[in-house]
C-alpha cells in the first residue's frame, strides 16, 4: 500500500461509519417519548402556543416515520432494520428540538413558528441524505421514506399555528430539498467527471457488501479498471506416492477487501487443485487488484496451462541468504528455477512495485529458465508505502536479488526430497487468519532442511517471525515466514496483520505445528518450474488507485464548506418565505 493506496484504505475505512449496530428501537422511541414530555412540560410552563406542543410536533411525528420509513425503502427494493428506522427518527427528532428551541432560548419566544419549519425542512433534509447513502442512491426513490417526519410535523403544528402554516412548511420542504439536491450534484460531480461513478451509490454498495456480503462493488471497479498481461512463476513438486505441492507466486495484488475483487485470490487457486498449493505474495501493488473474484479464473487457467508439458528434474541445491542495507533474501536453486523469498524485517515491509519484480526475474533469466521472486510481507508497523523501482530501497532490493542470482549460477545441486504440511487455525478474519489458515513447505538437500512457512493473511507483526523462527528451531535449518497478504482479512481497516489480534506466542506453535507435518511428509521429488503468462487481466489500473484517492481527498476538503454555504442559504431563503407568506 502505497500513499495514496494507504490514503485509499483509510477513505475505504472511513465509509465504515456508516456501519453501526443501531440500538434496538424500543430505546429510540424512549429517547423521542422522553424528549417530547420534555418540551410539553417546557411548553406548559412558559404557556407556549399549545400544552401538548412535545407530543404533538416531535413525538407523533417521529413514532409514525418510525413505523412508516421501513416499509416505503423496502417497496422500492431497499430495506432499512427497525432499529435503523427508530434511530434515525431520534436523530431528526433532537435536531429538531435543538434548532426549535434555540431562538427560545435567546429570547426570541415570537420566532417558534419559523424556527419549528427550519427545523422541519432541516430534519427532511437529513433524513433525504442518509437514506441515500444508507439505502438508495436516488434521491427520488427516497423521497417518499425521507418526508413523513417533517411533513407529519409541519401537519400536526398547524393546530396551533394555524392553517396557512402548512405554506410555509411546504415551501421549506422544497427549500431544503433543492439544498439536498445542489449538495448531492456538488458532490458527485468530481467522481462522476473523473471515474462516471456515483460516490453516494459508492457509498450504498460498501453497506450493502458490509451488511450482505454483496459483491455490486465489483462493478466500478470494472468501470475504472484496465487489462494487464503479468507473468506467474510456479513450481511443480512430483512426488511417488504423495500428493503433488504446488508453490505458485502471482503478480497479482489479492484486495481490496473481504470477499471482492481479488481478495479471495488465495482461497480460489488453492482449491482449483488437487495438489496442496502454496500462494506467496509477488511483487504487486494495489494497481494490480483484480475488478472482480471472477478475474481469479484466468490466473488459474494461465498456472494450469503453464505446467501442461514441464519438464521435472530430481535435484535442488542448498537455500543460502545474502542481502543489500536493509533487504535480505532466501534463495534456493530448484531444477532449472530460481526461488527467492525477500523480507526487510525488522524493517517494514510492504508491497513492491510490479517493475521490481519484473527486473529481478529478467535479470535471473540469464542464467535461469525461471525465476520465482517472492515478497515475504512479513513485518509491518502502520500502513505503509510500496517500494518503487529506482527508490532507495528499491534499488536495496535489486542489489540483494543480483547477489543472489550470482550466488545462485553455478552453484551445486544434489538429489532432494520434499513435503508441504497445512493447518487450518482455529481463528477468523476479524482476528487476521485468512481461510487456508498457515503452510508450509519443506525442502530437504544435502543434508539442510528448509521451510517456507506461509500464513494467509495481510502482513505480520514483528513480533511473529522471531516467535516462529523459534519454535520450528530443531526442526528446519533454515526457514523464511511469508504471508499470502489475502485482504480477505480486511474489511473496516487496512491494517490487520496476523498476530495483531492473536499473539504471536499463540500462533508460532501452529506453525510449527505445520512445519512438522511437512518435515513428516517428507519424500523423494522431482521439481518443474513454469512460467505462464496471466493475458487480459482486469484490475484496477496503473495509478488509477491513486487517482481516485486524490479526488475523494479533494472532495472531503470542500464539502464541509460546502455543507455550510447550502445551510446558510437554505436559512436565509426561510427565513425570508417567512417575511413573505407572514
Amino acid at each position: 500500500m502505497n500513499d495514496t493506496n494507504s490514503g485509499s484504505d483509510v477513505r475505504m475505512a472511513g465509509l465504515s461509519r456508516y456501519i453501526f449496530t443501531a440500538p434496538a428501537w424500543p430505546r429510540s422511541l424512549g429517547i423521542i417519548i422522553l424528549l417530547g414530555l420534555l418540551i410539553d412540560a417546557a411548553s406548559f410552563r412558559a404557556g407556549w402556543v399549545h400544552p401538548f406542543f412535545g407530543t404533538l410536533a416531535f413525538t407523533l411525528p417521529a413514532v409514525l416515520a418510525t413505523l412508516l420509513t421501513r416499509p416505503l425503502i423496502r417497496s422500492r427494493g431497499k430495506m432499512i432494520t427497525w432499529n435503523r428506522s427508530a434511530l434515525l427518527a431520534a436523530a431528526g427528532t433532537v435536531f429538531a428540538i435543538i434548532i426549535t428551541v434555540l431562538p427560545v432560548v435567546i429570547g426570541y419566544d415570537d420566532l417558534l413558528p419559523l424556527s419549528f419549519a427550519i427545523a422541519m425542512g432541516f430534519v427532511f433534509a437529513i433524513r433525504l441524505l442518509v437514506m441515500a447513502a444508507i439505502a438508495d442512491y436516488r434521491l427520488s426513490r427516497v423521497f417518499l421514506p425521507a418526508l413523513p417526519q417533517s411533513a407529519l410535523g409541519i401537519i400536526f403544528a398547524s393546530i396551533p399555528f394555524g392553517p396557512g402554516y402548512l405554506v410555509l412548511g411546504v415551501v421549506l420542504h422544497l427549500v431544503f430539498g433543492f439544498g439536498c439536491l445542489l449538495f448531492v450534484w456538488f458532490v458527485e460531480r468530481p467522481l462522476n467527471k473523473a471515474f462516471h461513478i456515483s460516490a453516494f451509490n459508492f457509498i450504498n454498495t460498501f453497506i450493502e457488501h458490509m451488511t450482505d456480503g454483496s459483491k455490486s462493488m465489483e462493478d466500478f471497479f470494472k468501470e475504472i479498471g484496465e487489462e494487464v498481461s503479468v507473468p506467474q512463476a510456479t513450481f511443480a513438486f512430483r512426488r511417488e506416492g504423495k500428493k503433488d505441492i504446488l508453490f505458485t507466486v502471482p503478480n497479482v495484488h489479492p484486495g481490496p477487501m473481504g470477499e471482492i475483487g481479488g481478495s479471495m485470490l488465495t482461497r480460489s487457486i488453492h482449491d482449483a487443485f488437487d495438489e496442496e498449493v502454496l500462494t506467496a505474495h509477488g511483487c504487486s501493488t494495489h494497481d494490480f487488484n483484480l475488478v472482480s473474484e471472477s478475474e481469479a479464473e484466468k490466473i488459474i487457467s494461465a498456472m494450469r496451462q503453464s505446467l501442461d508439458g514441464a519438464r521435472y528434474a530430481p535435484f535442488a541445491g542448498r537455500s543460502y541468504r545474502t542481502g543489500s542495507g536493509s533487504v535480505e533474501v532466501l534463495c534456493q536453486p530448484l531444477g532449472d528455477a530460481l526461488l527467492m523469498v525477500s523480507t526487510r524485517w525488522p524493517q517494514k515491509t510492504e508491497d513492491l512495485d510490479f517493475a521490481i519484480g519484473m527486473t529481478v526475474m529478467a535479470e535471473a533469466h540469464c542464467h535461469f529458465a525461471h525465476c520465482a521472486f517472492v515478497d515475504a510481507h512479513n513485518c509491518m508497523a502502520e500502513v505503509a508505502s510500496p517500494v518503487h523501482l529506482g527508490s532507495a530501497v528499491g534499488n536495496e532490493y535489486l542489489a540483494a536479488a543480483g547477489k543472489g542470482i550470482t550466488g545462485a549460477a553455478g552453484r551445486a545441486v544434489h538429489p532432494f526430497r520434499a513435503g508441504a504440511g497445512r493447518v487450518v487455525l482455529p481463528f477468523t478474519r476479524e482476528q487476521g487468519i485468512g481461510d487456508i489458515g498457515v503452510q508450509a513447505l519443506v525442502v530437504e538437500c544435502a543434508g539442510q532442511k528448509t521451510a517456507y512457512i506461509l500464513f494467509d493473511g495481510n502482513n505480520t507483526v514483528e513480533a511473529l517471525r522471531p516467535a516462529v523462527f523459534e519454535a520450528v528451531r530443531g526442526l528446519v535449518d533454515e526457514c523464511e515466514v511469508m504471508t499470502s497478504d489475502s485482504h480477505s482479512v480486511n474489511t473496516i481497516s487496512g491494517k490487520n496483520p496476523v498476530g495483531l489480534r492473536v499473539p504471536p506466542e499463540t500462533l508460532a506453535p501452529y506453525a510449527a505445528e505445520a512445519v512438522k507435518a511437512a518435515v513428516d511428509d517428507l519424500a523423494e521429488a522431482k521439481v518443474a518450474a513454469a512460467t505462464g503468462w496471466c493475458q487480459d487481466v482486469l484490475v484496477f489500473g496503473s495509478n488509477r488507485i491513486s487517482e481516485l484517492a486524490s479526488t475523494v481527498n479533494a472532495m472531503l476538503i470542500f464539502i464541509p464548506p460546502l455543507s455550510l454555504a447550502v445551510l446558510l442559504v437554505a436559512f436565509l431563503l426561510s427565513v425570508l418565505a417567512y417575511v413573505v407568506i407572514g
